[in-house]
């Protein structure tokens, strides 16, 4: 078997209430949330800059809040201006985006930039033609894409991207209709991986967007991706983003994983006294 390459997992993002109690500590006056959460794990997704675009101030805190922890390295959602919006992006905004990485990459923290599409988008010359144009905008940052159509998932589209030097991203999630499929696929200059959880019920009827992502997968259901990050690391770096974050469901698992695959881990909170995963 070759030698694995280092394999980084964490959660996506930091900053939620229903954590408050659970993940961190009761509120008692100030508290870093990521400096705690850093302390823990070796990644984090930053989430925030999908809705909106950071100031440089911004990803400056950030990369020294974590800068205690030798080698922690973000990954990060791109805007959804670029990839959700159909209203056409201004020259601007790029250089707003570029502008918000610049301090990450100087730090030398940013592990992937994230461009995630909707299911609605769709495989066709057009939409390559959109990556593509996409691509070329942050060419200076490893790039990793999250599309969740099937239509996507072939090798003619593998070869696509492997062109461009971007990233396939391996996602769990509901299995519907023409849903994109667990995979051990890379393609770019890192390996991606993304779990959402199997919520059916809740992840097209949902009230409240944390509804959709309300799971706790067991360690059964973990199993067969712990084969999966295991092959992916043996050829690249490796990023496993936990997107199951209600009430820290995705902190369990991520220390699920962790462990699975031979790495030390703890539960923070009261994580480790109230779940049967410990």
């Amino acid at each position: 078997m070759s030698e694995r390459l280092p394999i980084r997992i964490g959660p996506a993002g930091w900053s939620y209430k229903d954590w408050e109690g659970i993940v961190y500590p009761p509120r008692r006056g100030r508290f870093d949330e990521l400096a705690y959460l850093a302390s823990f794990f070796d990644t984090i997704e930053i989430n925030s800059p999908f809705y909106r675009i950071p100031p440089p101030a911004h990803a400056k805190s950030w990369a020294r809040r974590v800068a205690f922890h030798r080698g922690f390295k973000f990954t990060t959602k791109i805007f959804r201006g670029f990839t959700h919006d159909t209203a056409e992006v201004k020259p601007a905004d790029f250089d707003a985006f570029r502008s918000y990485l610049d301090p990450l990459a100087g730090a030398g923290c940013l592990g992937a930039i994230l461009l995630q599409f909707p299911w609605s988008f769709k495989d066709s010359p057009e939409s390559r033609d959109k990556l593509a144009a996409l691509f070329r905008q942050f060419v200076d940052y490893p790039q990793a894409l999250e599309v969740r159509h099937s239509t996507f998932q072939n090798d003619a589209f593998f070869s696509f991207l492997r062109e461009h030097n971007v990233s396939w991203v391996n996602v769990d999630q509901p299995l519907f209709h023409d849903s994109v499929k667990p995979a051990a696929t890379v393609t770019g200059p890192v390996a991606y991986a993304r779990l959402h959880g199997r919520n059916y019920e809740k992840w097209f009827s949902h009230a409240e967007s944390w509804e959709r992502y309300n799971y706790l997968y067991s360690k059964e259901e973990l199993a067969p991706w712990v084969e999966r990050i295991d092959e992916m690391s043996q050829q690249r770096e490796t990023y496993v983003i936990t997107n199951n974050h209600f009430r820290g469901q995705a902190i369990i698992n991520a220390v699920d994983l962790k462990r699975s695959l031979g790495q030390e881990a703890k539960l923070p909170g009261s994580l480790g006294a109230d779940t049967p995963h410990a």
